[in-house]
């Protein structure tokens, strides 16, 4: 490149060297897609810059780079070249390569134009050809990368994400988000290594949509739309375009193994699609349409004739009939005058084949079939899995064959039951993703059944809701705000009502953190989780009021409050009402003994139905902070010595208030106050 100078025609877009970048032309999930000029040749081009967020690091952008090197590579008349790869004025990787503005293949209708299609197809298959010879998987074929030059030729762009053989799994990883999933074959949807098959896949499912003018797996979003191509019948072509089914049912197969070996087999295939109109399609559409106007009653009545019929030969055989009837096998076979044998020379009868097509009775519907194998399916418990053998598409192919069968609602029913059964299981036990895949597999079920309003799937997002109640509640028992919001935003994910979805939510946001106030009854405390220590504690100590109400209801007398053998302490003594300082209700109550303290948590307890208790002094350091104008320490549940003495936690108003060879149990103390604590786990 000798041109140094950069240029734009507008200063938010990006500096590319040796280019004059004028608008944006295209925006996809890796990189955006400018028209430009190339100064050096003053020819127009279009430019693919990638996104910051698509190739976050050095390594990446090497790798790309190199990958675009090697398709640069690439020459043939259906693939769209590379001009150049080189890095913008912000560092960010880019290739030129010819502008197309014709279009691209999803913005023409191909329909009832056969041989149209069957020169875009012939075209992408000869370009594939040419890239798999050479070790390269497109792997985003997709209607938005089939280019039209001014000649009407069609052309396979983007092959920047393609994959070449010998890149490990992380670049198979990586790019299985950006393949297109309307496009994308099961493999690469399960996220399994992929190979030439898969862009046979692509293709097949291009060949639909030019033929019917729509895909054929379509769904709200790309999940659901992989899950399609994952476990979804291959759906049936209008009558009018059945001669191409063989064609797409190989294409399309599920497993790679069964579809065309590459790209070359499947050009000899498209040569073998009979021409519209022609005899072999006009002949092929003629005998599906008959066999298919065939009302289930003429089945049956056939194969009541075919029985009836071998049943009179063996009658009239036995009885030595009418040679019409029964011919020895050297008879039949032009060898004289047919004569009936008699009884002792008479060669055994050659009954048939019970497995001939003649001898068995027809299916009553052409959904038989498809249900006996879903019956056997479901008991086998192969529900969705594996491709080709599932209940799920046993009841797609019924559903398509016949949807009127008697037997065929109850079926699916059955199947959504389980798959939501299976799904709460899978809930329950904390696999949410597999919980959310079956609740998705079952609405989709229902909806491609026309049953998405019907009782099976309503009881299932009622089964699932409880589910996703029980785990808030459990939850809120493990005072675990964000497992209870995960579960309710799994619940969104999997479709459950939006009334329900806010009511848990509400409840869900309600479950306290640590240092939140607990909800519930009893005196009001917060939440004091670290570690495995979970309790609710006061944030404050037992006030005045609230001991005075105690002493009134039990009439418990005060315990001595520092008492010394003195004439002051005779005349004036002091407790809990008169601590010897100024209180008011409100402020916290001292002069309270351990035992006055332990009376009134067992008293609280039966007023409130809770259990209370002191704090242990190992637990004491995690309750939050109590301050004052008079600070106080607190009474706990530990002892000293032989327990004849109690122990109080923290600082006081007084410099002795630890008192770590503990206090007498039965005094109070001016500088000792006490606060409750509650035990989550026993139901508190």
């Amino acid at each position: 490149m000798t041109e140094s100078t950069t240029h734009s025609a507008d200063p938010r877009l990006p500096e590319n060297a040796g280019y004059r970048l004028t608008r944006v032309v295209g925006v996809g999930g890796m990189s955006t897609i400018y028209l430009g000029e190339q100064l050096s040749l003053g020819r127009e081009v279009a430019i693919k810059v990638m996104l910051p967020e698509a190739l976050g690091d050095e390594v990446s952008r090497r790798r790309f780079e190199n990958e675009a090197r090697t398709i640069a590579r690439l020459d043939h008349p259906n693939i769209v070249g590379i001009h150049e790869v080189g890095r913008t004025g912000d560092g960010l990787p880019y290739y030129s390569m010819p502008y197309l503005p014709r279009g691209h293949l999803g913005q023409r209708d191909l329909r009832g134009d056969e041989a149209a299609v069957k020169e875009v197809l012939g075209s992408l298959l000869r370009a594939l050809q040419y890239a798999h010879s050479r070790g390269i998987v497109h792997r985003d074929v997709k209607a938005e990368n089939v280019l039209f030059d001014d000649s009407g030729r069609p052309l396979l762009a983007d092959f920047g994400i393609a994959l070449r053989r010998g890149y490990g799994s992380r670049v198979t990883t990586a790019g299985l988000a950006v393949g297109s999933t309307a496009y994308m074959p099961p493999e690469q949807a399960r996220g399994e290594g992929v190979d030439a098959r898969a862009d046979l896949y692509s293709v097949g499912v291009l060949a639909w949509e030019m033929l019917v003018g729509s895909l054929p797996y379509n769904a709200a979003d790309a999940l659901s739309m992989a899950v399609m191509h994952v476990q979804d019948p291959i759906p049936r072509l209008p009558r009018g375009l059945r001669h191409w089914q063989p064609f797409i049912d190989r294409a399309l197969a599920k497993s790679p193994g069964r579809r065309f070996a590459d790209a070359a087999q499947m050009l000899a295939a498209l040569d073998q699609v009979p021409a519209a109109g022609s005899a072999g399609a006009g002949l092929l559409d003629g005998v599906r349409e008959r066999l298919r106007r065939v009302p289930a009653a003429g089945w049956a009545a056939l194969a009541l004739l075919a029985v009836g019929a071998v049943g009179i030969g063996l009658y009239l055989d036995r009885r030595g009939g009418d040679p019409g009837f029964y011919r020895p096998a050297a008879a039949a076979a032009g060898g004289g005058v047919a004569q009936a044998p008699g009884p002792a020379t008479r060669a055994p009868t050659a009954i048939g084949n019970p497995d001939d097509a003649l001898l068995r009775a027809a299916p009553a519907s052409a959904a038989e079939r498809w249900l006996v194998a879903a019956e056997r399916q479901l008991r086998a418990g192969r529900l969705t899995a594996p491709a080709g053998d599932n209940a799920y598409t046993s009841l797609l192919n019924a559903w398509q064959a016949d949807r009127e069968h008697l037997r065929l609602g109850p079926a699916i029913d059955g199947l959504i039951d389980t798959l939501g059964q299976r799904a709460e299981r899978d809930f329950a036990s904390g696999r949410v993703d597999a919980a959310r895949t079956g609740v998705m597999q079952a609405s989709q079920l229902a909806s491609r059944t026309a049953r998405a309003d019907g009782a099976a799937l309503r009881a299932l997002k009622q089964r699932i809701g409880r589910a996703v109640e029980a785990r808030v509640e459990k939850a809120a028992g493990a005072f675990d705000r964000a497992a209870g919001l995960d579960a309710v935003e799994a619940a969104r994910r999997m479709g459950l009502d939006a009334s329900r979805l806010a009511d848990l939510e509400q409840r869900a946001r309600a479950i306290p953190v640590a240092g939140e106030r607990l909800g519930g009854p009893g005196v009001e405390m917060v939440l004091v989780q670290q570690g495995g220590l979970r309790l609710g504690a006061m944030r404050r100590l037992v006030s005045r009021k609230e001991y005075a109400a105690f002493a009134d209801a039990t009439g418990r007398e005060p315990a001595r409050c520092r008492e010394r053998a003195s004439l002051l302490r005779v005349l004036a003594p002091r407790n809990w009402r008169t601590p010897g300082f100024e209180q008011n209700d409100s402020d916290p109550v001292a002069c309270v003994s351990w035992d006055d303290a332990g009376a009134y948590t067992a008293w609280l307890g039966r007023r409130d139905e809770l259990y209370y208790r002191l704090a242990t002094g190992s637990e004491w350091v995690r309750l939050p902070a109590v301050g004052g104008e008079r600070r106080l320490a607190e009474w706990n549940i530990d002892c000293s010595g032989d327990c004849v003495r109690r122990v109080s936690s923290g600082a006081s108003w007084r410099a002795d208030a630890a008192a770590p060879e503990g206090r007498e149990a039965g005094r109070g103390y001016d500088d000792v106050g006490f606060r409750l604590v509650r035990d989550l786990e026993r139901g508190g």
